[in-house]
This record gives C-alpha cells, structure tokens and sequence, in this order.
C-alpha cells in the first residue's frame, strides 16, 4: 500500500466507463474483482446509461467497497467518462477498461509485478486477445514486441516500432502522477479519441515499460458496438488526427516519428473507408476526398511509401482519385457479396414448396393492420402471444391477427379465431405481408423479414439454464445446433419482452443482436393477478379436485443428456407417503409423448396426469405448491406467492451437461425460491415435516419474487399492445410489488368458503348466534 494525504491508496485503479451494456458488465466487474491481486479500486462511471446499469454498479458496491460507482447526470461520451474516472482515481497507476470486456486471470499481478522489476514507468504496455462470440480467440499482434522489451524502459523517440501497436488507451497502465498530475490529458469529444491519447502520452512519456501477459480480453461485438454503427459520426477520425499532428508541429524533436505516424494515419483513414459498418456507400467519395486532401496536407518530405497493395492505395490517395481507389477495393468484394446473397436467398426461398408464391407476396405492400402470432413451434394457441393476441382485439381492433398452427394441432384453435397452417399458400401470403410478427420461438430460417415489419419476440420464460450462445460449451445443449443460423434468426428481433432485469440482461448477452429490450413483464402472467376466488374453485373442479385437498404440481423440465422421458419420483410411494389429504398433478415437458406409466397412476386414482392440459396457467392457479427442478415455470408460479419446492436430485449431473445461471439449491435469497431436496427421502420429508410451507420457505420466496417478478403485475399485455401496435409510451406503469394482489391461493378459498357457509347457517338460524 502507498500513503497519499494521509489516506491509503490502492496501487492500480481501474477505471470503467459504463454505457448500456448491461448484458456485459457484471462479466467485467467479476473479472476484476476476481483478481487474485487485490491491492485495487474499480472507479465505475455511469455515463447516465438509460439500461440497469446504474442499478447493477451500485449493487456491486453495495457488496464491495472496492467498487466506486460515480453517475453522471447527463451523456457526456466514453472520454469524458474516462476523464471522469481518472480525476476521481488514487491509484498509483490508473488501467482503461471498457465495460464490455474482461480483465485476463493473473492481470493485475502481471501489472504490478513488472510495475515493480521496471521502477515504476510512465506507461506499462501489455497484451490483450480479441474473443469472439462463438469462443473463437484471437492473439493479438504485438505479442512478439511486448515480449522483446523483456524489463527494459525505453521512450517512444527511441523504441518507435511500440507506436505501432493497437492504439487504444485499454491495452497499458498509466502513472497516475504523470498522466493526471503533470500532464492532465484529457480525451477530447467524439469517436477515434484514443488514438489521439496514445499517441500523445506515448510521446510525452520519459519512461516506458512493457509485459507480454494477455491482461484484457477484448470482446469482438457482433453488434452493438459504437464503431461498427455507420454513420457521420466516423468523418471525426479527420480531427482527431488533424490534433495529433498539431501536437508534432508544437515539439520539432519528434520529427523522426512523423512519418510512422503519418502511415498509421492513412491506414486508419483506409481501414475506416473500407468498412460498410463505418461509411456508409453514399459518404464513401466525400470520406475519400477528405482523407485525399488531409494525406496531401500531412505528408512528410521524407515519408516513404510502403511497398505492395496498400502503397498503391497510398499512391491513388495522394492523387485523389477515387474512381481508381473504388475499381481497386469494391469490385472484387461487390461480386463477392452478390454472389453471396445470391446463395443466401436461393437457400432462404429455394427450400420452400412455395418460394415462387413468397417471392411474389414480398413485392406486395405490408398491410399495416395485419399481425401473425405463433407460440411453442405452431403448437396452437398459447403463452405470451395468446395473451398479447386477446388484450389487442380489445385495445386495438383494427389490426387483425392471424395465428400459424401445425396441421395436427387444427382440431385445438378455438372457434372464430382466424388461423393459418404452416407451409400452406395462405402462411406465405400472412408471413410476407404482416406488419406486425409475434411469437415466444424463432419463426423458421426460410422466412424473410422485411424491413416494414416490427417482429416482437416475447419469450417463453426466465432462463436458469444456459442459453444462445452460451449453450456452445455444453455439448448436450449444443447437439446439432447452428449458432450461427440461430443469431441469423434473432437478428430478425426488432423487440424482446422481459419479465425481469435478470432476463434482459441474459438475452441481450447470449443473442448479441440490434433489438430492443421491453421490460414490460409476460403477459401469460397477467392471469395470476386477475383471477378470482370463482376462477380457482372453477378450475379445481374441472379438473375434478376434491374440497379441502392440497394439490401439488410437479413439473419436471426436459434433460438434454436423456433421451425421453425419465421419471425421477416414484409417484406411487410419492402418493402413498403423502396420504389421500394430497393430490399430484403431473406435467411432463411438452417434448415428450403420452408416458403409459403416468397413464397407469392415473386410472389407480394416485395422479392426475395434466400433461396434454392446454392451459398451464390453470393448474397453477388450481395448485396450493409446486414442484419442480429447473423449469421456468418456478419464476411464473412465483407471482402468485404460493410454496415453491426444488427438487434436483441430478443438480451435479444437469449443471455440468447444460449450464446455469445460478445455484437455486444454494439457499441464498434470490436464488432458492423456497424449501429444497436432492433426494426422494428428503422431498417427502420435506412434505411430512411442513417444510414445504415454513416461514423459512416465504422469506426464501419473498426474496425469489423481489428478484424475477419485477414487472409482472397484471398490466403486462396492455403495455405491449400500446407500445407495438399503438405507439405509445409504456403504460400503464409497472406496480410496486407490495401493491400487487395475486389470485387467492386454494387454500384462502376454501376458508372463505367455510365462513361463508357458516355465515349462511347463522342467518338462516340453523346454530346458535
């Protein structure tokens, strides 16, 4: 530790500015506070992000006082943030991280560490890999220079070829006395800010230093990332190197590296102009014209140009042709391109009975009151958009909706709602021409979306289990999967609801895809804040429960490592342990067939089998508790306040082969929803001792709901409906939890039941007042 007024300092401050990347940033602060160096600080600026950001860091410093959360009160950009952090550093050395990348294992030792051995330098160099989403790991290309510096300290002017390497303030430590106290670098505004800074503190440093350890693992953004959105904003890069040369003109002593600097600027200008993600076709002549006349400008006396492809494009710059540079760059990759989405579009159409029919529809105007809805793969009618369907035949009529079923599951779509089969002339006219889609899955590769069209993917529950790309490290998940095929279908997202911020911050991470999060919670869910005591006694009798019984609801997930259906209870000794005051529900995962054993059990009278029953909203609002293991039904049946078990006698088994999120055995608040058993002995004491239903249980399952029933309250569809199909702001507002009535549990029926019938017989003087 150093002394600094009086006060202890840390040695290295790592400083992060923060801008809607909540699906990244607890990876980032997780791989900073997991250091097996402790001796830090992580300055955290809130670069007034409009995500949960803000929320998650003060959380984090809630947990760690390590964490120095600091909001700002207006966008000011990621260097002013930055500028932000280094002012409220104590470190004697401040680190750059951006909050969608991880620091390496052992990286703060290796900083400090070599800090050590090399006096304390201006700047330490290090080296960083770029990681992709498909887990792909790239070395970065100044591994061989950082690792030649060995311990030596050296200056710019006389070790140039360091001025070569990526420039980007995330990849070296900076001395805090020398970058803030002596020299107070600012970054100035807009994109390309770096390579400003590095080159000037680079220049300015009287001591550096390097390491060859990988400290920063970069994230190569499929989508999302500033620099890869096109736009205006790029033409900056021409004033930030226009300042770079300017501070070169203001110090003749750094004259020997004017003319590296000079290449690495027209590179970059060639780089920027060569990226359909940076300049857009119709800006590509002005950016050369500017970069032309800014290289004509610039050009040292001495500046030779190097030799091979990129000296010709050199040599056509300093002419200012761009005809010749965009014969010479965009033919070969113009044909390229056509000839790929040649490919992609015969692969899309070609496949289908009906492409000649589809491609026809597609040149025809969308119909601005047509909306498609599907749910499970075409199951029928259902889930999140069967919701959303019914609340906009009531708040907007005028779009007419339209539902994609399977051929076998015709029979099930209840009169007068309009349908389509999959694959018939009908879905091809629907499916080119509606503005609105709607589904809780991805609807198939083949299908084009048009830019007209706003497609909302709702979701089919809270991930425990590992999803997207993230089920790539688990070979049972991943058996037969295209990642690349499913990101090509996401990308057609242009919205994705969400029940909680645990959700939104997994969907925009493991599907790195342009949509929009909607944080308005499910609409399958309104139903539990909706319905009546006459609801659940209504259902219970359908589904033929008896008076005074508590019913249990068991609802094992699908095992990705098995193949068909596996009982993991023996329901007969279940039943018989329990005694005739219970009774079992039984549904298994819609993956799966009739089982003949659960059919067994259920004409003996021990079960109930409901797997085939249409409605699952029902049984749980038929069920006093339920069992499950690691299904999402847990975080819907949370809204209703009603005893959750976990039962997860293959916890090691299951979170090896398919991956969690968290550990709902762990008994910690906000992930156990309630009491828990690894075994059958333990689930059916669980039960004979109450444990079911204990105090310790509710303070598990209040914690559980404050967590994953953030915005379900009963308005969930209203609020999608005004937001997708009539353009208004979300309304009505998300309720406080505290002011959130759920349906009455069984149990509280029943009781009233009682009391009512009482009422009744002292009225009519049947008893005694």
């Amino acid at each position: 530790m150093s002394v600094a007024n009086g006060n202890t300092s840390p040695k290295i401050s790592v400083v992060v500015p923060v801008y809607k990347v909540q699906g990244y940033l607890r990876a980032c602060l997780d791989s900073i506070l997991s250091q097996s160096f402790g001796d830090f600080e992580v300055i955290a600026i809130d670069d007034f992000s409009p995500d949960a950001c803000g929320r998650i860091l003060d959380d984090y410093a809630t947990a760690d006082s390590r964490v120095i959360p600091v909001h700002l009160e207006e966008n000011q950009g990621i260097g002013k943030a930055r500028d932000a952090g280094a002012l409220r550093a104590r470190g004697e050395y401040i680190v750059f991280l951006d909050s969608d990348d991880t620091l390496a294992e052992g990286a703060l030792q290796a900083m400090a560490d070599r800090i050590d051995e090399t006096g304390n330098p201006d700047i330490l160099l290090f080296n960083h890999v770029r990681t992709y989403w498909n887990n792909r790991v790239q070395p970065s290309a100044a591994g061989e220079i950082l690792a030649a510096a060995g311990s030596d300290v050296f200056t710019a002017l006389e070790r140039p070829e360091y001025l070569s390497m990526f420039a980007v303030v995330w990849n070296r430590a900076y001395r805090r006395q020398f970058y803030v106290d002596d020299h107070n670098f600012t970054f100035t505004d807009g994109i390309y800010e770096d390579a400003l800074m590095v080159y000037k503190t680079m220049l300015t440093a009287e001591r550096i230093a390097a390491t060859d350890h990988v400290c920063v693992e970069y994230r190569q953004r499929r989508q999302g990332n500033s620099m890869r959105t096109p736009g205006r904003k790029h033409f900056g890069i021409f004033q930030q190197y226009a300042r770079l040369f300017e501070f070169l003109d203001e110090r003749p002593h750094l004259a020997p590296v004017r003319p590296l600097l000079f290449e690495r600027m027209a590179s970059h200008f060639l780089f920027t102009l060569a990226r359909e993600d940076r300049i857009v076709p119709k800006d590509r002549a002005e950016f050369f014209k500017l970069s032309a006349a800014q290289y004509r400008r610039l050009k040292p006396r001495d500046f030779v140009v190097p030799e091979g492809r990129q000296g010709t494009r050199f040599q056509i710059l300093d002419r200012g042709s761009y005809a010749a540079y965009a014969a010479m760059t965009f033919a070969s990759s113009t044909h390229r391109q056509v000839v790929q989405r040649a490919s992609k579009a015969k692969t899309k159409l070609g496949k289908t009975a009906y492409n000649r029919l589809y491609r026809l529809h597609l040149r025809r105007p969308v119909d601005e009151n047509l909306a498609v809805y599907a749910a499970y793969w075409n199951r029928g009618i259902a889930c999140n958009p069967a919701a959303i369907y019914q609340k906009a035949k009531e708040l907007a009529p005028d779009v007419h909706g339209v539902w994609v079923v399977k051929r076998t599951e015709v029979d099930s779509v209840p009169a007068g709602v309009d349908y389509v089969v999959a694959n018939s002339p009908r879905y091809w006219e629907v499916m080119a021409r509606a503005k609105y889609l709607v589904n809780n899955v991805n609807f198939p590769n083949e299908i084009v979306k048009r830019p007209e069209q706003v497609f909302l993917q709702t979701h089919h529950g809270t991930p425990l289990k590992q999803m997207g790309i993230d089920q790539q490290k688990f070979p049972a998940a991943a058996k037969g999967m295209s990642f690349g095929k499913l990101l090509e279908r996401a990308d057609k997202w242009d919205l994705s609801l969400t029940s909680n911020q645990h959700s939104t911050e997994i969907w925009e991470r493991v599907y790195p895809c342009a949509f929009e999060a909607i944080e308005y919670g499910y609409p399958r869910n309104d139903v539990y804040f909706r319905a009546t005591a006459e609801d659940v006694s209504r259902i219970r009798g359908e589904l033929g429960i008896e008076e005074g019984k508590t019913a249990i609801l068991y609802c094992p997930t699908v095992r990705d490592y098995q193949k068909g259906y596996v009982p993991r209870i023996d329901l007969e000794r279940f039943c018989r342990e329990l005694g005739p005051d219970y009774v079992v529900l039984v549904r298994t995962h819609y993956f799966y067939g009739a089982d003949p054993s659960l059919e067994a059990l259920q004409e003996r009278g021990l079960i109930k089998d409901v797997s085939r029953y249409p409605v699952v909203e029902d049984l749980c609002l038929a069920a006093d508790a339920l069992i499950t293991d690691y299904s999402s039904i847990m975080f819907d049946y949370a809204c209703l306040d009603r005893p959750i078990v976990t039962y997860a006698d293959d916890w090691q088994v299951y979170s090896r082969a398919r991956g969690v999120y968290f550990d709902i055995l762990s008994g910690q608040a906000g992930e156990t929803p309630g009491a828990t058993a690894t075994s059958e002995d333990q689930l059916i004491e669980v039960f004979r001792s109450g444990a079911w239903n204990s105090s310790r249980a509710a303070e598990l399952r209040s914690a559980f709901r404050e967590r994953f029933v953030q915005y379900d309250d009963g308005h969930a569809a209203e609020r999608v409906v005004r937001h997708m199909f009539l353009g208004e702001e979300s309304s009505p507002r998300v309720l406080p939890l505290e002011e959130r009535t759920p349906a009455p549990s069984p149990a509280a029926v029943e009781t009233a039941r009682i009391v009512r019938q009482r009422a009744g017989r002292n009225e009519s003087g049947l008893v005694d007042a």
